[in-house]
């Protein structure tokens, strides 16, 4: 952690996927490490699981479950690894990921590329019994000719292994994909997915886009709640152009970091008010800081999840951010984070 002040130049010199490449084997060549201790006053329940840290990594950043002891190890209180599809798939032509260094942000446009759900499979299973929450995100396959039984095999396949699993129909890389959060396709996903999952125990979470129209919102919240599934992930990334001043602002593919931090807060704001409060809400997009994560808690988060802000702030942010909601949580009075769950209203 301390070298990556060191290791940034040479990693912001490479290509951003050879960069992202790199570190992957860098992690994989670390020595095991259980997972670090975490402040009682920061445990939270959702879904079943007692998470020891709100801060989690989200999907897209080991996106094969190769190295999610080790994120786990660098102060992660839970990891989420994928999108994994059944079938291994290429993803989109390179080049699909660029850093846009002056807006400390990314986009992407990868295309869910992964090895598949067998190779992932037999990872996972090698680290049975070890500590700590390993989350699965699924997807379906580009040329899949029934989407929703992919996600019903990802169900399947996947639940025996992860912590909880994530249904992700909201990036948009994979044409037609988000046309899964009209509420008729939803509600037959939902049921297939839960179907799938049977007497498995899992909890399941729905991650959606923040590019939504409040009826959306409100159509996905009521088969959400109607379905019971165990969480909303808000948001994925957006293919909204705020004012940016990368040269690579014109690039297709889904927007990350600083520059959906307003949208992703008001989104969560939105899921909030539509669902009453009745579902557990884990806030994305942006969170760069201690001050950014505490800020999604109040607006009625539960968990927060990091991933573009790790390409600028590197391997230690998330214990920084933990040290700093500790900081936030005492200041604000409360006793644990608990108390400040939707304290905004």
């Amino acid at each position: 952690m301390r070298a990556f002040p060191l290791l940034r130049p040479l990693l912001f010199s490479l290509d951003p996927e050879r960069a992202h490449r790199l570190t992957i084997a860098m992690l994989k060549a670390m020595p095991r490490r259980t997972p670090v201790a975490h402040d009682p006053a920061l445990a939270v329940r959702v879904g079943g699981l007692d998470f020891p840290s709100p801060v989690g990594l989200a999907a897209g950043v080991d996106k094969d479950a190769e190295v999610p002891d080790a994120f786990l190890s660098l102060g992660f209180g839970f990891v989420e690894v994928g999108t994994i599809t059944p079938l291994p798939q290429s993803g989109n032509p390179r080049p699909r990921l660029f850093r846009l260094v002056e807006d400390r942000a990314v986009i992407n446009r990868m295309g869910f590329n992964n090895g598949g759900q067998a190779a992932a499979l037999a990872r996972l299973h090698k680290r049975a019994g070890r500590p700590g929450l390993v989350g699965v995100n699924i997807g379906a396959n580009k040329d899949a000719v029934d989407r929703v039984a992919d996600y019903a095999t990802g169900v399947r396949t996947m639940a025996p292994v992860a912590s909880y699993l994530t249904i992700n129909i909201s990036s948009p890389n994979t044409p037609g994909l988000r046309a899964l959060q009209d509420a008729a396709a939803l509600d037959e996903l939902l049921h297939a997915a839960l179907e799938a999952r049977g007497a498995a125990t899992p909890p399941i979470f729905l991650k959606v886009a923040p590019d939504l129209a409040v009826q959306d919102m409100d159509a996905i919240a009521r088969v959400a709640l109607d379905r019971r599934i165990d969480g909303l992930i808000v948001s994925n990334t957006t293919i909204s152009r705020p004012a940016l001043r990368s040269a690579h602002a014109g690039e297709a593919g889904g927007l990350s970091g600083a520059p959906l931090k307003d949208l992703a807060l008001e989104r969560l704001h939105d899921f909030r008010r539509a669902t009453g409060g009745a579902l557990p809400l884990i806030a994305a997009g942006g969170i760069a800081s201690g001050a950014d994560a505490f800020a999604r808690i109040k607006a009625g988060a539960t968990l927060v999840q990091l991933y573009s802000a790790l390409v600028y702030g590197g391997p230690g942010l998330a214990r920084r951010i933990e040290k700093d909601m500790l900081t936030l949580i005492k200041d604000e009075g409360h006793r644990t984070i608990l108390t400040a769950i939707g304290s905004d209203g």
